[in-house]
Order: C-alpha cells, then structure tokens, then sequence
C-alpha cells in the first residue's frame, strides 16, 4: 500500500486513457501501413484501451499479403493459419480532429512473445536506424506531399476543384476554406506546417510540413494521408495523392527531403562549407548509394502500377539517375540552404518518391542504400546542371547516367537482385513485398486506364 500522501505513477497507457476520456474519444484506431502501401487498421472502445496498449490486437498473418485491390496473395508463411499483434506506440497518439470522438496511434507488428515481426514495415525502418546510430549518423527527413482536390459528378467520375494556375491567388481562393481547415487539423495533432501554395496542376496542392527524426517523419507521413483525405471529405470534397490521379494532369510526388546529423541528431553531418556545393563528404557517399540502387530503391518509393505514368523525362519528376544542385529533373536535388541556418538547412531532395508508398519502407529503403555509399565510399558523380533528359544517349552514358525503370515490373526485378536491400529488408518482407507487387502488377496490366486510374485514386 502506498504511504499516506504519495502519489502512485501513472502509466503511460493510464495518461493516454485520461486524455481520451478529456477529448471525448469513444472509438482508437490501431493503424498500421500495408505491403501495398494502403494504411489499415482496427479500433478498440476507450474503455478497453489499457489492456489492448499491453495486448495488442490480433491481426491475421495473411494481411501482409494482401494487395491493394484486396487480393490475396499466395505467400509462404502468411495463410490462413497464425496471427500477430497490432501493439500500438504510445508516441504517436493523437486525437483526430476531423473523425467524431477518433484518436488514433500507429502500430508495431510484433509476434506472440512480443518480438518485431519479420514482415513488419515499421520494424524495417527501425533496424535502418539503428544501423545509422551504429554507423554514427542519425537522420531526418519530410515527406513533401502534392495531392488534387476534386469534386464527385452524379455519374461517380471525379472533376478537379478548379484550372487554376501555379501559384495563383485564384487557387488560393477556391480552396482556402478547406485548406484552413486542413492546416488546423496538422496543428491539433503536433505536426508542424511550412509552407502551401497551388501547385502546377489543376486542383493541385502543396502543404510542406517540417523534417523530424526518420520515424517519426514515416508516422507524420501516415497522418498527413489521413488528415488530408479526411478533412477533404469533410469539406464534401475528395483528395487523391496517387501518383496519377488524372492521366492528363501533372502527377502528384511525394519527395523525401532528407539530410544527415550525428548520432545524437543535434549537430549536422551534411554540410562542408569549404565545398563548392555545400556538402560534406558524408553527404556525397549517402546520395552516391542512393542514386546507386535507385533502380531498385525505386520499387519502394514508387511502388505502384500508376507510379510510372508519373516518372517521365522532362515532367520535373525525375527519369534518370542523376543529382544536382537546385536541379528539378535530376533524381535527388541539393536544395539551396537558408541563410539563417546553412549547415541546418542542407539537405537532399529524392524526388523519385511518391505518396502510393509505405512510408517505413521507402525511408528505411532510402536509410540501407545511403548507408551503404557511406561504407563503400560511393560517389554520385559530377553534378548535372542540365535536365539530363536533354543529354544524349552518349553523354548519358559517359556520365553513367542510366534511364530509370518505366514500369512497376522492372523496378521489381530490380530490387529482387539487389543484394543490399533486400538483406536489409529481410526474406519475409523482401517475399511478401514482391508477391504482393508483382500481383497488382498482372492485375491492373489486364486493364484499362480507367480501371487503373478508379482504383489508385480512392487508395491514395
């Protein structure tokens, strides 16, 4: 018995239960992102969330193998027999501003005695962090999300919200209202805005929000999916980040902004003062692996069938294996740095990304293969001040540039060959992934573009 007077310690699940209760929060989701790049989840009664934060909740094995149109893929290992649990991270609770009496907090897959599940996506990235800390490093990133707001016709086709122009106050106008509200859910839920304007497409925005820690840029990058299609619905309009929502519109990226620290992330490792361009030499090995196993990275940061309508030369979108500085066309762009704070502000731009990708495993793909130029002391070559799509063949060449995969297939099979992702990845999860991949792959391969088109808009 405690000693008359003294308080007893709450828990964190005791803490996170009474601030539901304050919130009104009646229902939790449980969210965990999926093989195919769709975020899922179930949900428990406040009421009983201090034994499922400790429990978790069941979830077959055979979810890992499901593709983003529902189909169940054959998998060693993930049928019908077996399940894991969803235990949620305490961290990452937060009331959701857009959902009636909803809080939600992202989920590890663990197995039955409490260990990470081989197959679980978050557990990948974790294990990328950790090779970094080992390696001395630490790293921060921010998903920069584009995303089209449209209207729904009687027919069930969508309509985008306006034709407005780049950077017009005539889109700012059209959408500011759900705009607003959009910008007030991330501010409810701790995640800080940067900046937003119209973007080049119709009904096409940009909300940048601000780098974290690699994790906790991968669950802001959950939330920001969430609160963006929520707060859109709300609105009784509908948002889509697939790649390529519209055929005959600009796409929508997804560019992983990402930079390097120490291990303890308070002091930047990316940045040389005496470089022409800025970047230590670190941070010429880390972009030397990235641009390295981009054709098979690619599998991970453009992992859907739509993503490759998107990745065409001269679209700003990247379509060849290339860095430069403030470079739009090349793959990872080197962002000029604010004046204020240049060692801070240097930074990496993947702009071979988009928002049909899981988070944890584009993040935790980028982490295995800059680590790997680190180790091996990769350099990404000379800088290209052009778009390289207006370099010939020869000189392309020459500067071993290469044309990144046009389909989902290619950049499938090229990451089954890499020897260094797929050992960061696992044999389960490097298994499931392809399986799950390769089966949309045939799937909307059967198709037409309306098909293909119906089916990645509601899914991103």
């Amino acid at each position: 018995m405690a000693a008359r007077g003294s308080r007893r310690s709450s828990s964190p699940a005791d803490r996170l239960i009474v601030l539901a209760r304050r919130a009104g929060v009646r229902l939790v989701r449980f969210l965990y992102t999926d093989n195919g790049g769709v975020t899922r989840g179930k949900l428990t009664h406040v009421d009983g969330l201090g034994q499922r934060m400790a429990d978790g909740i069941g979830l077959t094995l055979a979810m890992q193998a499901m593709n983003m149109l529902d189909q169940l893929t054959p998998v060693e290992d993930m049928g019908p027999v077996g399940e894991i649990r969803l235990v949620p991270d305490p961290t990452t609770f937060t009331v959701l501003p857009y959902a009636p009496h909803a809080a939600a907090m992202i989920v590890d897959m663990r197995q039955q005695d409490g260990t990470p599940w081989a197959a679980c996506p978050r557990a990948f990235l974790k294990r990328q962090i950790a090779a970094c800390a080992q390696a001395g490093y630490s790293l921060r990133a921010a998903f920069e999300c584009e995303f089209m707001l449209a209207t729904r016709n009687p027919d069930g086709s969508f309509a985008l919200l306006d034709e407005s122009l780049c950077f017009s106050t005539v889109g700012m106008t059209t959408s500011a209202r759900v705009v607003d509200d959009i910008v007030a859910a991330f501010e409810a839920q701790g995640i800080e805005v940067d900046q937003f304007y119209p973007e080049y497409g119709h009904g096409q925005q940009e909300i940048s929000i601000h780098h974290a820690p690699a994790l906790a840029a991968a669950d802001r990058q959950v939330y920001y999916r969430e609160t963006v299609r929520g707060v859109a619905f709300n609105h009784g309009l509908y948002a889509s980040l697939a790649p390529k929502p519209f055929p005959d519109q600009i796409g929508n990226g997804a560019h992983i902004h990402f930079s390097l620290w120490d291990r303890s992330g308070r002091r930047p490792s990316m940045h040389d003062p005496s470089d022409v361009h800025g970047l230590s030499r670190a941070g010429y090995h880390f972009i030397g692996g990235v641009l390295h196993h981009l054709p098979a990275l690619l599998a991970l940061t453009c992992p859907s069938f739509n993503s490759y309508r998107r990745l065409q030369p001269h679209h700003w979108s990247s379509a060849y294996t290339s860095w430069g500085p403030d470079n739009r066309e090349a793959s990872v762009r080197v962002p000029s740095p604010y004046r204020s704070d240049v060692a801070g502000t240097t930074n990496a731009e993947l702009k071979a990304s988009d928002a049909s990708s899981n988070p944890y495993l584009a993040l935790g793909g980028l982490l295995a293969a800059g680590l790997d130029g680190l180790r091996r002391g990769l350099s990404p070559g000379e800088p290209v001040l052009v778009d390289p799509g207006n370099l010939s063949e020869a000189e392309r060449a020459a500067r071993n540039i290469r044309r990144l995969p046009g389909a989902l297939r290619e950049a499938l099979d090229n990451l089954e060959q890499d020897a260094v992702l797929t050992a960061a990845l696992g044999p389960l999860l490097t298994r499931s992934f392809l399986a799950v991949k390769r089966r949309e792959w045939e799937s909307f391969s059967k198709e037409d573009v309306a098909y293909e088109v119906k089916h990645h808009f509601w899914k991103f």
